[in-house]
């Protein structure tokens, strides 16, 4: 018998190694990704084409306007995205952004009738954002079960997190072992319309970092 999952497709490194990874363990997939108004569109063209590189059911991109509400680097171009490392959360925390998408990938999951949904957060190399932790996702997951009409008549959501306790040069060894294209993909929070990273945000930090500790050559595309 068949099994299906939603994933959640950013575009970016973590994201395709979770479609990867969700694939490998037998999910048939469908993609989700979201035009949430941030800085540039460069990791939706990414994400579209990570979609049908890996041939997925469907794959969907919501658009949704968190930039009305601003109050992140990502989405209010009044707020600089930061070169250096930043102590606490930093400014490039979205505002409730995996609360929101969790909630739109559940509907759908509601729609489809399928009960697993994966996220590539990370709670080991990441910015400090609260909503890549475990304890988020243990409370999403309780929140899917209560309430939804799948919950209350038995189903059983599950959100999968296969990075949430993995390095970043732990993801990137395990992907490069799955085949991933690394090059495919775009993580900087201020890449140019051709998709090159910037090489000095603290995603392209992470990630700069993760190929080094990885001891795998860094096809990223800088600027």
């Amino acid at each position: 018998m068949s099994k299906n999952a939603i994933v959640l497709l950013s575009g970016g490194l973590d994201s395709i190694t979770t479609l990867a990874l969700a694939q490998q363990q037998g999910f048939s997939c469908y993609a989700l990704s979201f035009n949430y108004g941030q800085r540039h569109n460069a990791e939706l063209v990414a994400a579209a084409q990570i979609a049908k590189d890996y041939q997925v059911i469907g794959h969907k991109i919501i658009s949704l306007g968190l930039g009305a509400i601003g109050g992140s680097a990502l989405t209010d171009a009044h707020i600089a995205v930061p070169d250096t490392a930043q102590e606490g959360i930093p400014v490039t925390y979205v505002p409730a952004r995996n609360t929101i998408f969790l909630s739109f990938a559940l509907g759908w999951a509601e729609v489809l009738n399928l009960k697993d949904i994966f996220i590539g957060v990370n709670a080991v190399d990441y910015s400090g954002y609260p909503d890549c932790r475990p304890e988020f996702i243990n409370a999403f997951q309780e929140l899917a079960n209560l309430a939804t009409k799948a919950g209350v008549e038995g189903g059983r959501f599950s959100i999968h997190t296969p990075l949430i306790s993995l390095s970043k040069a732990e993801i990137i060894k395990q992907g490069t072992a799955l085949g991933i294209d690394y090059s495919r993909t775009v993580s900087c929070y201020s890449a140019d319309h051709q998709g090159r990273a910037c090489g000095v945000c603290d995603a392209c930090r992470l990630r700069k970092i993760g190929f080094q500790e990885a001891k795998i050559k860094d096809p990223t595309k800088y600027q």
